[in-house]
């Protein structure tokens, strides 16, 4: 695949096909645990290892799955990447495993990942499998970790609050604060705060897409330069 191919896959998965801003898939952990930054951040980054993963053994043993069974294999692979993860959260990231709780097996189920093993990895080579498991597994990681850090601003007026958990003592004083007197808006981080968040997110995106598309120059065809030239004649 061509360097414009590779472009075209980072471009769809990051803006153009984002999983959870345009295909709406995998909302249930984008709505649960979004009520922060570092929440958001985590499970992006779950959810990308097991698709890179899967997308490479997809695309590896597409040839030798009968179609019959192709499913039933893939999540298989899904649900074995997935069991590793949260084993490696367990082990190292044990605070934060325990914030993320049922979600992070639930990875299993997210839609997007079984999505792209069926309807791209299984029909390409590993190159493009791995770049497109990577490219949307960080879309869907910013769109995570956009709406945890509008959630936590608007509700908590933190931001980055309980980075240790993921990075360690060193991040302890990596919290940004609008200040002690600063009340929040509860509703922001209650269930309904995540589904107006990501409306407002789904709705910025159109109207970008909207003004990048009236930006684009109008190609002129060698058949319209003659069509305007003889009216002018």
């Amino acid at each position: 695949m061509s360097n414009t191919g590779y472009g075209k896959l980072i471009k769809d998965g990051l803006w153009s096909n984002n999983q959870a801003l345009v295909a709406l898939l995998g909302l249930c952990p984008l709505l649960a645990v979004t009520n922060s930054a570092i929440n958001g951040l985590g499970l992006g980054i779950a959810t990308t290892a097991v698709l890179v993963m899967s997308n490479a053994t997809v695309s590896l043993i597409r040839n030798l799955v009968r179609p019959e069974v192709r499913l039933p294999v893939f999540v298989l692979v899904i649900a074995s990447f997935v069991t590793a993860v949260e084993l490696s959260m367990n082990a190292w990231f044990f605070e934060l495993y325990k914030v993320l709780g049922i979600f992070i097996p639930l990875i299993v189920t997210n839609c997007a990942i079984i999505g792209r093993a069926e309807a791209f990895a299984s029909k390409n080579h590993l190159a493009p499998a791995i770049i497109d498991g990577l490219a949307m597994g960080l879309g869907f990681t910013c769109a995570l970790t956009a709406l945890g850090s509008l959630r936590e601003l608007i509700g908590l007026g933190t931001l980055f609050s309980q980075a240790d958990l993921m990075f360690g003592p060193i991040a302890s004083e990596w919290t940004i604060s609008l200040g002690a007197n600063f009340k929040g808006m509860l509703i922001a981080i209650l269930p309904p705060g995540a589904f107006l968040g990501l409306g407002l997110m789904i709705a910025l995106k159109n109207i970008i897409d909207k003004r990048l598309t009236k930006k684009k120059p109008v190609a002129v065809t060698a058949a319209d330069g003659d069509l305007e030239a003889g009216t002018t004649a």
